[in-house]
């Protein structure tokens, strides 16, 4: 009886206390909920939640990009490297692997998975922790474009609440296929690395939509822990979370087992960081200085893509063809080489040049379309990553004989002909300066050839007859022209510069001869065609400048007369003589010590310049001539171009130039007493060509002659 009693009155105890405890937890329950309730109504009010409408805006955020002429990548600029790429263009195994890892049933909830909510809390409950999340894609979707408003290192319930909210709003602005892309595109997978784009580019070395399965894998790997699992510090811990990946994707019927073991047993195959080079280094340079300039900040923060005019392949050609001679320059092809190598310079490990000066043999390249002006190719240097210095837009270097053209141009333009016979003989210049010795200046050969055309004097770069030629026409003609042209260096009125004893930027000379291949038009050059926001809003289409220089009839006389450079001149050997046959002309231009090496030629559609010197001017080497040393460049680079491109017609003369037989020893028409070996074809401008032709020679008879018997 006493055991029963006692049995029901401890049953009581427990009833009584069960209750208070079911009272307490529904009290707390209610009270709860309540807070909920209260913190949800006021999660998102007076503006505190974000609004979907301008998620397409910072979707946009991307980094800035320099693009090739065929869409290639040259090189990304900016502090985070962001990239935006098609949901379509992706390969289909990188959508598929990040919905196994991060949110299997992303195509069946409207932003909250509640079957995860309710997993996740009672894994958390039953381990008194915090062990299992819910965030969908959605959510992570809203942390990651505004991680001010939902930073998730709040642990609060308002944070949650809020992020619940913006998810189910973006998933009422939004289509699930497009929120997928979004969220691809702006995932945080490596430092300061946001989408599937760029972290394929950075780990793999290639494009999201071209990914394997390991690889993809690897990328859906990482958001849930970017620093935790980086492959490259720790291979085996992102091995083993990749391999988890591909089991998921086994599960879930994407792969066979067997599939889903060959996969498992793939490398990381991860490219050495940092081995994404970018291509063209010193245009990219030339690029982003100009764009900075236009656009500022933007350019790092906002997401551009820039367009250019780069060919990549041409630009392949160019670097290779100018290492290659450069090299056997170095290597005694040319003559003995006293000075440091690259190679030797490599050897000793210093550190890099100071203050842009490299201490071994450097060069410039550039190939532009004379139509347009676009920049194809650029070289600043052998190697930018040792020297950043930029010969072809920054240095400026004596331009030796390559000056010459617009001494000749200056004579054409008042109408003095090809034909016209200069003296190459012995010159001085008497100098305007107190006691100052007067100038002789010597030919190459350091001999002269008496009695030339001016079209021989051009393109055998006689050095006495273009400097009187030159004081004919006036130094401040020459200057002019030169003007025309585009140089914009100082020039000084001295003799001295129509021997190219002045200073000139090498893409400004470049430049110049562009309207030599097209008969009078010069086109400056262009390295931009349009720059876009990252929606592709157009922000600016720069447009050709293209100013016409010389009447066509004078230039035609010109561009014929350069041809003779390669065709029978300095730079025949190195051009005709080796086979070439694409319509072309150029001129080759040495600096008095040998200091400077240049070629700069035309086809009718493309025009090159090539340059070869020490950063600190001193001697190249002996002989050290641009025919010999720069123009081998010129031909490797356009022999290769036109193996893929159509060769272009030759020039024809205009309207208003004549073609006439003349004697080459006096300049005068070919007529019957012209002896043949002296017969050539020159052009005129109508009322510019002679009207007399070789006189009868006077014969003496042997009776009016007498003879000194002393």
């Amino acid at each position: 009886m006493t055991t029963a009693r006692g049995f029901w009155d401890a049953w009581r105890s427990e009833r009584r206390r069960g209750m208070r405890v079911l009272i307490g937890v529904a009290t707390a329950m209610a009270v709860g909920c309540t807070l909920v309730l209260a913190a949800w109504v006021q999660a998102c009010r007076n503006g505190a939640c974000p609004a979907p409408a301008g998620l397409e805006q910072l979707s946009g955020r991307s980094t800035s990009r320099i693009l090739a002429a065929d869409g290639s990548v040259l090189a990304t600029v900016g502090y985070e490297r962001r990239g935006m790429i098609p949901l379509d263009s992706m390969a289909p195994i990188v959508r598929q692997a990040f919905l196994v890892a991060e949110d299997r049933r992303f195509f069946r909830h409207n932003g909250v998975d509640y079957l995860r909510v309710f997993g996740a809390l009672g894994a958390n409950i039953s381990h008194w922790s915090v062990r299992e999340g819910f965030s969908t894609i959605t959510m992570q979707l809203a942390r990651g474009m505004w991680p001010e408003t939902l930073d998730r290192r709040e642990r609060t319930i308002g944070r949650k609440i809020r992020e619940i909210q913006v998810a189910w709003e973006i998933e009422r602005e939004f289509t699930k296929p497009r929120i997928l892309e979004l969220y691809l595109n702006q995932v945080l997978l490596g430092p300061q690395i946001y989408g599937v784009e760029p972290a394929a580019e950075e780990l793999f070395g290639k494009s999201a939509a071209d990914l394997n399965v390991a690889e993809a894998a690897m990328l859906a790997a990482l958001p849930k822990g970017p620093s935790s699992y980086n492959p490259r510090r720790f291979p085996e811990r992102a091995t083993a979370r990749r391999n988890l990946v591909i089991d998921l994707l086994q599960r879930n019927g994407d792969l066979t087992s067997q599939e889903a073991s060959s996969w498992k047993q793939a490398p990381l195959g991860l490219v050495p960081e940092g081995s994404r080079q970018i291509v063209a280094p010193y245009f990219v340079d030339y690029v982003r200085a100009i764009v900075g300039e236009r656009f500022g900040d933007q350019l790092r923060d906002g997401g551009l893509r820039i367009y250019t005019t780069l060919d990549p392949a041409i630009q392949g050609i160019t670097e290779q063809a100018l290492e290659r001679q450069l090299a056997a320059i170095e290597k005694g092809r040319y003559g003995a080489y006293r000075r440091t190598t690259r190679n030797q310079y490599l050897v000793t490990g210093l550190d890099g040049p100071e203050n842009s000066a490299s201490p071994y043999l450097q060069g410039m390249a550039v190939v532009m379309e004379p139509s347009s002006g676009h920049i194809l190719a650029l070289v600043g240097g052998r190697d930018w990553n040792d020297s950043k210095f930029n010969r072809a837009t920054q240095a400026r270097r004596q331009a030796g004989s390559a000056f010459k053209p617009f001494v000749y141009s200056a004579a054409v333009r008042r109408g003095i002909p090809l034909s016209q016979i200069i003296e190459d003989t012995s010159v001085s210049v008497a100098s305007d300066r107190y006691n100052e010795p007067a100038w002789a200046p010597q030919n190459a050969d350091y001999g002269f050839q008496g009695a030339i055309t001016l079209r021989q004097a051009l393109y055998l770069s006689r050095n006495a007859a273009t400097v009187r030629l030159g004081m004919e026409v006036g130094l401040g003609a020459v200057i002019y022209e030169a003007r025309l042209f585009g140089i914009t260096t100082p020039l000084r009125p001295y003799p001295s510069i129509l021997l190219g004893a002045v200073d000139v930027i090498p893409l400004e000379l470049v430049s110049a001869y562009s309207a030599f291949a097209t008969l009078g038009v010069r086109a400056a050059p262009m390295a931009i065609t349009r720059v876009e926001d990252s929606q592709g809003h157009l922000l600016w289409e720069p447009q050709p400048e293209r100013t016409r220089v010389m009447d066509v009839g004078s230039a035609f006389l010109m561009t014929d007369a350069l041809r003779d450079v390669v065709r029978r001149g300095t730079a025949y050997s190195a051009v005709t003589g080796t086979g070439f046959s694409v319509p072309a002309g150029g001129k080759t231009g040495t600096s008095d010590d040998y200091a400077d090496a240049w070629f700069i030629g035309f086809t009718p559609d493309l025009v090159a310049g090539v340059w070869t010197g020490m950063d600190r001017r001193q001697q190249i080497l002996r002989g050290a001539q641009g025919g010999k040393l720069a123009a081998p460049v010129w031909t490797d680079i356009m022999r290769q171009v036109y193996l893929h491109r159509s060769v272009p017609a030759q020039w024809v003369p205009p309207f208003g130039v004549v073609s006439l037989a003349i004697d080459g020893k006096t300049g005068l028409l070919f007529g019957p007493n012209c002896p043949e070996e002296e017969r050539r074809t020159e052009y005129f401008l109508f009322g510019t060509e002679p009207v007399e032709s070789c006189p009868e020679p006077i014969i003496t008879e042997p009776s009016q002659l007498t003879s000194n018997t002393n």
